[in-house]
């Protein structure tokens, strides 16, 4: 979650993503928006849950990600909801996460899109590494603990 007096506004979030994969790294990048996508992102329902980011054609796209159609905007200007969406980001970047999925075999996973303080549409991508069955009941633990813990410190005053 965007902290209050950080200046952004989150409007989608992967919140299964942390679940699923061990981020190992998060990086910001631009988002080449159409103006009806970027006005149906105010609106606040995009979704990110199932989307990916890969490289084609030494760019990287945010694939599968899902921005609704504007109701009242003209039919020839509007956009298709999930069609491939180029991130921006240094050449020298896209050719780490691009070495760093084929030789270690990670995957970019979207974790939010969000305005920053400028009003900029970013995306926070995350470099991650699938979890197994095995490390996600560890996480569901620790977390489990965790909140008991607080739980007993707050009792316990």
């Amino acid at each position: 979650m965007a902290k209050k007096g950080d200046g952004r506004k989150v409007v989608a979030e992967n919140r299964r993503a942390r679940y699923n994969f061990a981020i190992e790294e998060v990086i910001e990048a631009g988002l080449m928006l159409k103006g009806s996508e970027v006005k149906s992102l105010r609106s606040g329902k995009a979704n990110v849950a199932e989307s990916y980011a890969a490289v084609e054609g030494g760019e990287l796209f945010l694939i599968n990600s899902y921005i609704p159609e504007l109701e009242n905007a003209n039919r020839y200007d509007n956009h298709e909801p999930r069609r491939h969406r180029k991130l921006l980001l240094n050449r020298r970047e896209i050719d780490r996460l691009a070495i760093a999925v084929m030789r270690d075999g990670m995957t970019m996973v979207p974790l939010k899109i969000y305005f920053n303080e400028r009003g900029m549409a970013k995306l926070e991508l995350g470099l991650a590494r699938g979890k197994k069955l095995h490390d996600k009941r560890e996480s569901e633990k620790e977390r489990d603990w965790q909140r008991q813990r607080s739980r007993l410190m707050r009792e316990r005053g």
